[in-house]
């Protein structure tokens, strides 16, 4: 009987990043029969991974990292699958001391990109990057994508929705972790009105006042806000059941992308050559294209450095939707200004 072999993979945070930790976790655990996969994160993320098929076991981060250390030291692992490289997971596999293999952040390349506007990235998702640390083990991508594991308790009928909403929506992501992320309202408007057909609002509790003005704007025959109404693994459900996906750059994106979505992503002051595109469904990009400004940050801001927020308030909203049906061919078309 071949010895199995005892995997940890470390991803803190936060929740995009973890969804795209799911392809290394699915190749590791169905091509090494004799794996078996635990996986680290912060407590607050722990229903990401509460439902993953191929996760045996998973431990938290509560109580700090040395209290953590102590619960993982006895598992003995094998190899440790670093996919955050920070100093917590840097100190994490020094204390466990075993063989250790680490994503490349490129964090030079993103500095030159910002700072400079020197596009020296590689063509390649962080998904692939992540993909990449595990190939030392005989791990290739299967191309499958993106995995997410909706609980059925947490399945949301459509008969729960406004009944100008039964037969079909389109669910817009009006979420973003930086304003600079996330279309002003005004702008959220104008593209709602451009869509043809009932929407979904999804976001957090912290959308709920923009969601408001939506409707406020549209009238709830058009409009239903659905921010703050229902849990992440909620969401994702109503994800799931919409015709098409519109979303800032966030974690919903990463999530609609898992179920295989045609998505409309909607860049600001990031940009899609940073790598954290619509992974392996169908996709289109709206943003506006030739400031010198963008990106102004790789990861985003609770402010524009112009204070003009050209990204977003120039954004063309030049796109038609097309076949509502599933569409799973990765594809890209660029709106140009």
């Amino acid at each position: 009987m071949d010895k199995k072999i005892k995997i940890l993979i470390v991803r803190f945070s936060s929740i995009g990043d973890i969804v795209l930790t799911t392809p290394v976790i699915r190749c590791l655990k169905r091509q090494l029969p004799n794996a078996e996969v635990h996986f680290c994160t912060k407590d607050v993320y722990r229903n990401l991974i509460d439902n993953n098929l191929y996760i045996d076991k998973y431990y938290t981060l509560n109580a700090g990292l040395q209290e953590l250390i102590g619960r993982l030291r006895p598992e003995k692992y094998d190899y440790v699958i670093d996919l955050h490289n920070n100093l917590r997971s840097n100190l994490l596999k020094l204390s466990l001391g075993v063989r250790s293999f680490t994503v490349r952040k490129l964090n030079v390349l993103k500095w030159i990109y910002v700072v400079f506007k020197i596009d020296l990235m590689p063509k390649q998702h962080l998904v692939d990057r992540y993909l990449a640390t595990v190939t030392p083990l005989g791990v290739t991508d299967d191309g499958l994508g993106l995995d997410f594991f909706i609980n059925s308790d947490d399945q949301i009928a459509t008969t729960q929705l406004p009944i100008t909403h039964q037969s079909g929506y389109i669910a817009y992501a009006i979420g973003g972790q930086y304003a600079t992320k996330r279309l002003p309202v005004s702008r959220m408007i104008e593209l709602c009105r451009k869509i043809d057909g009932p929407i979904v609002l999804l976001g957090d509790k912290n959308d709920c006042r923009s969601g408001d003005e939506v409707v406020d704007a549209l009238g709830k025959e058009l409009i239903y806000n659905a921010c703050g109404k229902y849990s992440l693994s909620q969401s994702a459900s109503l994800l799931q059941q919409a015709k098409v996906v519109f979303s800032h750059d966030t974690s919903l994106m990463h999530i609609a992308a898992a179920l295989k979505k045609k998505v409309f992503s909607i860049w600001g002051n990031t940009t899609p050559q940073l790598g954290m595109y619509p992974y392996k469904t169908s996709y289109v990009v709206l943003q506006k294209q030739g400031l010198a400004c963008r990106p102004c940050s790789k990861i985003g801001s609770n402010r524009c450095p112009t204070g003009q927020f050209r990204c977003m308030n120039e954004l063309p909203f030049t796109f038609e939707i097309g076949d509502l049906g599933e569409e799973v061919t990765p594809k890209v078309m660029q709106t140009v200004s």
